[in-house]
């Protein structure tokens, strides 16, 4: 029924693109920005509708055959998707927006770096909320700026996601929440959004795929229904799942109905709260997969599952084996109702793992995942903020392990990294005691035994010192500076088992300026990390590439 439906309405609206002259405006990508931060988008030029809808399901890869093609996947986590509502950025102010996680401007350039890295595909995040009129309307200009990320992506020749993101989770400001009373409140607003996204992308081709929703979760933000204080609630677990159900429903019902490739574009649905199935503290964890349906469609094999994934690898092998309970879950409870399933996230839960530990457990999930068939699409790290800027990996060992599990080990690609491009960051104090971090946190003490930190002249005696804190309130100690060049060991007695944070400090009250060249940590073994100082307060720490 849903089938003869639809191809009713595809030749009422021949008719009509005909009866109007295929005069109505299509948005198309924006061609790349000449300078490294790009200027602030316009509106597209307005080319000519087609009048019959360009979509052929003669050549299109299915969704199985997308899994294949798209390859090792990354997302750009903390850009699009970043929102803070406590500041008043104006919904134009797209440059705010992808900043205020601490992630630089995209860049064609890191896309590139990506691709050419080994990598097939990109998971782009994206937070609609913010740019969002009274009545629903997507802001044009950050529908814009999404297109032109979008469009570095496809350029590059990599496969893309886009999504509705930190619209949904547990913050209380997520407006799309699973439980039928939200679902009825926002259906309009929600099938108002993605007709919009729809429309803005229908004539790109195969290598972009939509995500309907994030991680959605009940009124109560509960995942699984665990953490209620009166226990599982089985009518609102029903509730929310049927909730999920029509979220997915009406998704897929909106995009095909624009037209263009959406009638056989790859479309993706998350179960609730992208929960994979996997552990058994509680008996609940598999009714995720077990009451996910997969939504009707007007074409066959063009939608996938989505889960995310964050194991604990303190403990190898029992990740190992959550991994591989996990793939059973999913080839039963999911891929058997129709559709392939993909990771949309992944990475794992510790607090702060050793490297052997993280290489050892990448190599195996992603061996493990691809055998399976299904795609997967890694969270964060590998290029973080300043790496992104340059472009660089700044996890190049990570990205390397991924790589040669997914490609063979002798795949062998030529990594830009920290170490080898030219950069410094030019460090302003604007009053006395102010810091800039030079590190990232929580360094493990049994992995790291110092830091150095290359300035480009030495500072004034007195004026600069590095400083150390542990684990602890107060606990802390200064080590002055007084060479271009300081190499000090960490002191476990005073820090205990963790330095977390380290930084350099302005001693004295005028504005002070210096020039990091480099900071790096020390391992054990005598190799080193190089790191990505930024502010920590009082002081504005700007990148110097030479």
């Amino acid at each position: 029924m849903k089938k003869d439906f639809f191809c009713l309405l595809l030749c009422i609206m021949a008719c009509l693109f005909t009866a109007c002259g295929g005069n109505d405006p299509i948005d198309t990508p924006i061609d790349k920005p000449e300078t490294e931060e790009p200027e602030t988008p316009v509106v597209p030029e307005e080319p000519d509708v087609p009048d019959e809808p360009v979509w052929d399901d003669q050549g299109w890869i299915t969704a199985t055959e997308a899994i294949e093609k798209m390859g090792l996947g990354w997302n750009l986590g903390n850009t699009l998707d970043a929102c803070d509502f406590t500041k008043n950025f104006g919904v134009a102010d797209w440059r705010a927006w992808e900043t205020c996680w601490g992630q630089p401007v995209t860049s064609p350039e890191l896309m590139q770096m990506i691709k050419d890295a080994g990598f097939g595909a990109m998971r782009i995040p994206v937070t609609w909320k913010g740019h969002l009129d009274a009545n629903g309307k997507v802001d044009a200009t950050w529908m814009n700026r999404v297109k032109e990320v979008v469009g570095y992506v496809l350029d590059a020749g990599m496969y893309c996601i886009v999504n509705v993101h930190h619209d949904t989770g547990a913050d209380e400001s997520a407006w799309l929440v699973a439980s039928m009373n939200k679902y009825n409140e926002n259906r309009s607003l929600y099938e108002g959004l993605w007709k919009q996204i729809a429309e803005a992308f229908k004539e790109y081709d195969e290598r972009l795929m939509f995500e309907s929703y994030n991680e959605m979760l009940d009124e109560r933000r509960s995942w699984c229904f665990s953490t209620f204080a009166g226990g599982y609630d089985a009518a609102e677990a029903a509730d929310a799942y049927k909730a999920i159900n029509s979220y997915a429903q009406s998704f897929v019902d909106v995009v095909r109905a624009t037209g263009g490739n959406n009638v056989g574009r790859n479309l993706i649905v998350n179960t609730y709260g992208a929960c994979n199935g996997a552990g058994t503290w509680n008996p609940h964890l598999i009714d995720p997969l077990v009451e996910m349906q997969l939504p009707e469609d007007v074409v066959e094999n063009h939608l996938l599952f989505e889960v995310h994934t964050y194991p604990n690898i303190d403990n190898l092998n029992s990740a190992k084996q959550e991994v591989a309970g996990m793939i059973t879950n999913l080839k039963k409870h999911l891929v058997e109702k129709g559709a392939p399933v993909i990771i949309g996230e992944w990475g794992n839960s510790s607090d702060n793992p050793s490297l052997e530990n993280r290489l050892a457990f990448i190599t195996d999930f992603v061996k493990q995942v691809k055998a399976a068939g299904m795609g997967m699409y890694y969270w964060m790290g590998l290029s973080d903020a300043t790496a992104r800027q340059l472009p660089a990996f700044s996890e190049p060992e990570c990205a390397l392990a991924m790589l040669k599990a997914y490609h063979g080990d002798a795949f062998s690609p030529e990594l830009p990294t920290l170490n080898t491009v030219d950069f410094a960051y030019d460090v302003t104090y604007n009053q006395q005691w102010a810091e800039a971090k030079v590190c990232k946190e929580n360094i493990n003490l049994n992995d790291y035994k110092g830091i150095r930190v290359e300035l480009a002249e030495a500072p004034k005696n007195g004026v600069l010192s590095i400083k150390c804190y542990g684990e602890g309130e107060g606990v802390s100690y200064n080590v002055a500076v007084t060479d271009a060049v300081t190499e000090l060991e960490f002191d476990a007695a005073k820090l205990g088992g963790k330095a977390t944070r380290v930084t350099l400090q302005c001693m004295t009250t005028p504005t002070v300026k210096t020039t990091i060249k480099r900071a790096v940590l020390i391992r054990h073994d005598g190799t080193e990390e190089v790191q990505t100082p930024s502010s920590f307060w009082g002081c504005e720490v700007i990148l110097n590439q030479t």
